[in-house]
């Protein structure tokens, strides 16, 4: 035998119900504003050296508008990037998500291209290179940063390649 509610308990009953509903359909929404409101992360850029890696999101633009001169300029004094030890025996190895490929990429050497556009996902250069003055190698430390965008850069990621002499 089943019992239905009557009168005030069926109303409070139903109040419970529509509170539950109100409660639920507002948390789902709070949650989707607050994914709305997060950034979609940019690509990453990755440099591996050995079996030690770095990866970075863009340390400037990465959204597909052309950045200014003088943000980039500004882009390559940022002093917050990511490091990694090379000795110049071992071979430096850049990927990038196919994002970027795209779009084209260069590698910057102190803010001066390195190497010419490619719309590759991956290359490889000398680590000796990245000491080398030759190629605008200044002391222990030098700048590298992956530049997208084949007329005009649209997105910067920078690293910054610590000489280890293995000692």
């Amino acid at each position: 035998m089943t019992t239905l509610l009557r009168g005030a308990a069926a109303q409070s009953h139903r109040a419970v119900r529509r509170r539950r509903v109100v409660a639920t359909v507002g948390a789902v929404s709070a949650g989707l504003l607050v994914l709305s409101a997060c950034d979609k992360p940019t690509a990453m850029a990755t440099i591996t050296v050995g079996s030690s890696s770095v990866s970075s999101e863009a340390t400037c633009g990465g959204e597909g508008k052309t950045l200014k001169a003088s943000n980039l300029t500004a882009c390559l004094k940022d002093k917050d990037i990511k490091e990694i030890s090379v000795d110049p025996e071992e071979t430096v190895r850049f990927g990038v998500d196919p994002e970027i490929a795209d779009n084209g990429w260069t590698i910057l050497m102190n803010g001066r291209p390195l190497t010419d556009s490619s719309t590759k996902t991956y290359r490889t250069i000398p680590g000796s290179v990245f000491f080398n003055t030759q190629y605008g190698a200044q002391g222990n430390s030098t700048l590298v940063s992956v530049q997208e965008g084949e007329n005009g850069a649209t997105g910067l990621w920078s690293f910054r390649l610590k000489k280890d002499d293995g000692s």
